[in-house]
């Protein structure tokens, strides 16, 4: 295994006051109390424990704690999670540690003790400013509740905000659409998660047959959009990804580099390099029931050789920096001369440019990145 893969951790909360109509995760209606809450955070625990045996003696680089959402926990259950867990494994000197923040379950009592406990970025859901837009999305706060929030979040200096905006959403202008940025620039936040909202399958949006805006309004939103965070000062490190100097996703970059992760919680997701290059993927139960009577692991699997490919690249060329071909046989295990052909193929395509041993992804394989991945599939 190569000895510099990061390892992450990734916490699933999964309960909601009510449920999206884009979203498709793993998540259950809260109508839950202490006991449950204190039940679940005894069981991701011991969810971790088993996960550990993989692992053996290697630090925890970073964590996310997501959903679901996170805030409906009290600080003190917070609290408890990361300091039981922090018993179980070793943490880095300089982990990263986020929560994911709903605006309307966000308490300002909860917030001015996370540093405290460890955390040092917060990640909020905004997905729009516009009123009308947020109510079609059935989020429960208005864009004056979230304003509010980011300004009280931003009085602790020693915390980076991440905040997540969706364009291209349903009739959505152009004039809109750069409104969102121009309020995130103005609320000075660290770093901006700017993404087209997709329709997926077993969404309410999926089933009502919801619509993007138009295409052609949607290609500006997303030129303009580029154009006006890097005058304010953003830099695009991914493709979705803009943050201000020294503000980067370390949680992120872990995924997108292809690190390690352990996924613990109802319906988590992990992936592990063992010996010889080996990746394996766990996935846990998504039955809250059956997870809470310690039936955490649902399904283990090693990754195949052209699965660990594409997987590699999928990450990789989504970042706005070069790809070494030597850190894909150390990552993957695999000889770069069965990655040739596909290089050559894709940089005749003008997908990917060579240069000294290390690949760069040109505006058009960022903006066919499909067409640039089927190479490597």
């Amino acid at each position: 295994m190569k000895k510099n893969i990061n390892l992450s951790l990734y916490i699933h909360i999964p309960w909601c006051l009510r449920r999206c109509p884009f979203c498709n995760f793993n998540i259950e209606i809260f109508k839950t109390k202490k006991k449950i809450v204190d039940k679940y955070i005894k069981n991701i625990c011991n969810d971790l424990r088993q996960d550990v045996k993989l692992i053996k003696k290697r630090k925890i680089y970073s964590i996310f704690i997501g959903g679901g959402t996170p805030t409906l926990l009290t600080y003190k259950e917070i609290y408890l999670m990361l300091r039981k867990i922090s018993n179980i494994v070793k943490f880095n000197k300089k982990i990263e540690i986020t929560i994911e923040m709903d605006p309307k379950t966000a308490k300002n009592e909860n917030i001015k003790f996370y540093k405290k406990i460890g955390i040092n970025r917060i990640s909020i859901g905004v997905q729009t400013f516009e009123n009308k837009k947020l109510k079609f999305l059935r989020r429960m706060y208005d864009n004056k509740e979230v304003i509010k929030l980011i300004k009280y979040c931003k009085k602790d200096k020693n915390i980076k905000i991440n905040i997540d905006i969706m364009h291209s959403l349903p009739n959505q202008t152009l004039y809109k659409a750069l409104v969102d940025i121009k309020i995130a620039y103005k609320l000075n936040v660290d770093h901006i998660s700017w993404y087209k909202l997709n329709i997926e399958k077993n969404t309410v949006f999926y089933k009502k047959k919801i619509k993007n805006c138009n295409e052609k309004i949607s290609l500006k939103i997303f030129k303009y959009g580029n154009i006006i965070l890097k005058k304010m000062g953003y830099k695009q490190y991914e493709i979705s990804s803009y943050s201000k100097k020294m503000c980067k996703s370390k949680h992120n970059l872990n995924y997108w580099n292809f690190g390690d992760y352990i996924g613990i919680g109802c319906g988590a997701h992990g992936k592990i390099t063992i010996k010889n290059n080996t990746i394996i993927r766990t996935i846990k139960q998504n039955n809250i029931k059956k997870y809470n009577s310690k039936n955490y692991l649902y399904k283990i699997k090693i990754i195949r050789k052209k699965e660990k490919i594409l997987e590699f690249f999928m990450n990789k060329f989504r970042l706005f920096k070069k790809t070494l071909i030597t850190d894909f046989s150390n990552t993957t295990g695999i000889c770069k001369n069965k990655i040739l052909k596909k290089i050559y193929m894709a940089e005749k395509e003008g997908y990917i440019k060579i240069k000294k041993n290390a690949l760069k992804t040109t505006k058009k394989g960022i903006a066919f990145l499909d067409n640039l991945l089927e190479i490597f599939a």
